[in-house]
């Protein structure tokens, strides 16, 4: 009777230790591993992401920065602010606040992003911009987007 008891108290500690580590294993996903997971490059966040929350269910998020982060690329200057919300599913990203786009002289809210194939969409609402998916393969850094070590900047990795 002690042996059985004793046996139950090991396999229920076994158990309880497995689901610990199967909790662990999810709580050690990146912002950028949960992209990846739903279709999409790790580039489309800049380095620094300090955080996130997700309701896998609703595919409700929000990801944090430390602080706010600008940009450019190209043409482009692009602003995340320290929190990012947003719906996420398999290769669409909706109703996203926290991220702006400078074209000439407005700034622009970015409220979708799309993966199609091989471009990203992402659309101001009125309008959208397509951008080959290979563009976003590396994060970009805050002050200097991809040209850090132009700059003199250390490039870490994401």
């Amino acid at each position: 009777m002690i042996f059985s008891k004793l046996m139950a108290s090991l396999l229920l500690l076994a158990f309880i230790s497995f689901s610990s580590s199967l909790v662990s294993a999810q709580k050690a996903l990146t912002a950028y591993d949960i992209l990846q997971q739903y279709g999409f490059p790790v580039g489309i966040l800049p380095v620094g992401v300090t955080g996130y929350e997700l309701n896998r269910a609703t595919g409700e998020f929000s990801l944090f920065l430390n602080q706010k982060c600008k940009f450019k690329i190209e043409s482009y200057e692009l602003e995340y602010k320290p929190t990012v919300q947003g719906v996420i599913s398999q290769g669409r990203i909706r109703k996203l606040k926290g991220v702006s786009v400078k074209i000439v002289l407005l700034w622009l809210s970015i409220v979708e992003v799309v993966n199609d194939g091989d471009d990203l969409q992402f659309s101001v609402g009125i309008a959208s911009a397509n951008f080959p998916l290979d563009s976003f393969y590396e994060s970009p850094q805050c002050g200097c987007g991809f040209d850090c070590d132009k700059a003199g900047s250390l490039v870490s990795a994401s």
